[in-house]
């Protein structure tokens, strides 16, 4: 089972993280009036270096609600970046060898799930976690980390 909830992860982190990389290009655009989508699309592929045999989980017209209005201030890597955190927190629980531990709760729910937007949510988490952010977490729960 472990295996098959890991299966074809690298190509799912691919097809995921080259859409995150072509949305952060399209919002790093000063001048869209010009702008051919299909060619704005294919050189950037290009240029990220796109393995063929893999396309793009959603393709920039799916990228509409990133772009609707100034209150949606996210863009496509926040979803990535959403399992990052969800990884590492998960890993201090997985590392106190209680994954009930109930000070780890108490920690949790203090600096993260009732926080809200009292303090910088980086701050939050290294309150939380004692330190930055690590991609090993999300990488070990898809079965990419390199032992």
């Amino acid at each position: 089972l472990k295996a098959a909830e890991n299966f074809e992860q690298g190509f799912a982190t691919i097809e995921y993280t080259i859409c995150a990389l072509i949305d952060m290009a399209l919002h790093s655009l000063e001048d869209y009036e010009s702008l051919d989508m299909l060619e704005f699309e294919k050189d950037q592929l290009e240029r990220l270096g796109m393995p063929q045999g893999i396309v793009m989980r959603h393709r920039p017209p799916h990228f509409l609600h990133l772009f609707a209005s100034e209150m949606y201030a996210a863009g496509y890597y926040v979803y990535l970046w959403a399992e990052v955190l969800d990884a590492d927190a998960f890993g201090a629980f997985k590392e106190s060898g209680n994954i009930f531990d109930p000070e780890l709760a108490e920690k949790a729910r203090k600096f993260i799930y009732s926080a809200g937007n009292t303090q910088d949510p980086e701050e939050l988490f290294r309150q939380f976690r004692g330190r930055d952010p690590e991609i090993k977490y999300l990488l070990e729960k898809r079965g990419l980390a390199v032992e």
